[in-house]
């Protein structure tokens, strides 16, 4: 059939088909989001059954944005803060916690504590608890240090007289808005109070100050600025324990003499081998000195010998000399001197 063959009934009744697929279809979404509409309309949400379905179409969660714009404008953030229907369909499509961002708008709102809506849903995409962050800004929170989910020790501190102490801490911090983006979290604020404990601690002269006076330590440690490029503010540092560990000053004391001993003995040790080197050396020189006199005593008869054939020595000259030689022997013999003069006796072929 040609359309050309259509006559006005027919055209009216295709035209009336479509109206009422229309119809039925539009009548279809509007019973799924009339319950989302109407609260709208009384809440005062502006938002209409159109843009409900256009959230549908764009994957986006209706009821969750209905409801976030709802508490906005019922707590009058709208009224400070320009938040658009659009703005939460961005944040929710970007992953955010639309939710969460609104509550924690509203509680910023509740205590006068700037945040706008920008920064709030940068810090929620950020990965952060913003409405976390909120509560810990008006009700702080304490924060054990050391952590006792990582580690079940204590804060091992030496003072100046050689005590080790041991402290538990215990910090108190409120979350820093401006800062939470970029800002250090919670084990940053940890180690950095660990560190100026153990340091307050060291510069003490005396334990006894310590014990006697704790709240020292915390005020020295807070003025430090530990807060400093974190996400949190410190409001307080007390010192929840502290416990009295080993005397490391006598221990190292101790370690130094036993060292030192070591030493002295080592030095004394070569002093000794040294001694016995040089004594065998003397040895050595007197074994050296005995050769020579026993060379030069060699020499004597010879030169006797070397008397006789020039003449210059007689007869009984030599036998005088013998004299004298067998006296000197009786009279050491009878000393007891254990030695005896050496006996002069020429060569035979001197004789």
């Amino acid at each position: 059939m040609l359309l050309a063959d259509f006559d006005a009934s027919s055209w009216f009744g295709v035209g009336g088909l479509v109206i009422v697929v229309a119809a039925i279809i539009f009548m279809v979404f509007a019973a799924r989001y009339f319950t989302l509409w109407v609260q709208c309309i009384f809440t005062r949400a502006d938002i209409n059954i159109w843009q409900l379905m256009m959230m549908s179409i764009r994957k986006v969660n209706p009821s969750i944005i209905v409801r976030s714009k709802i508490m906005a404008v019922q707590a009058g953030v709208t009224r400070i803060y320009p938040i658009t229907t659009r703005a939460l369909e961005a944040h929710y499509l970007a992953g955010g916690n639309v939710p969460n961002v609104i509550r924690a708008l509203i509680a910023a709102h509740r205590a006068h504590i700037d945040l706008d809506w920008q920064t709030a849903q940068a810090i929620d995409l950020a990965g952060r608890d913003i409405l976390e962050a909120v509560r810990t800004s008006v009700y702080p929170k304490v924060i054990d240090c050391p952590d006792p989910k990582r580690s079940a020790g204590t804060l091992d501190a030496v003072a100046g007289d050689g005590i080790q102490l041991k402290a538990r801490a215990r910090v108190t911090v409120r979350t820093n808005i401006r800062q939470l983006i970029g800002g250090a979290t919670e084990e940053t604020v940890i180690a950095r109070v660990g560190q100026g404990i153990v340091q307050a601690i060291g510069s003490t002269k005396s334990y006894k100050t310590v014990l006697e006076n704790p709240e020292r330590i915390s005020q020295t440690v807070l003025g430090q600025g530990l807060e400093a490029h974190t996400s949190y503010e410190i409001v307080s540092i007390d010192i929840a324990d502290i416990d009295i560990g080993e005397n490391i000053g006598a221990r190292l004391s101790a370690d130094q003499a036993e060292a030192d001993m070591r030493v002295a003995q080592a030095k004394a040790e070569q002093r000794r081998a040294a001694a016995r080197a040089r004594e065998q050396e003397e040895v050595a020189h007197i074994q050296e000195n005995r050769a020579k006199v026993v060379f030069a005593e060699a020499q004597v008869p010879l030169a006797v010998a070397e008397s006789f054939r020039t003449g210059k020595l007689g007869l009984l000259d030599y036998y005088e000399l013998k004299n004298v030689q067998a006296d000197t022997r009786m009279r050491m013999a009878i000393a007891g001197g254990g030695s005896s003069a050496p006996e002069i006796v020429p060569e035979q072929n001197g004789a």
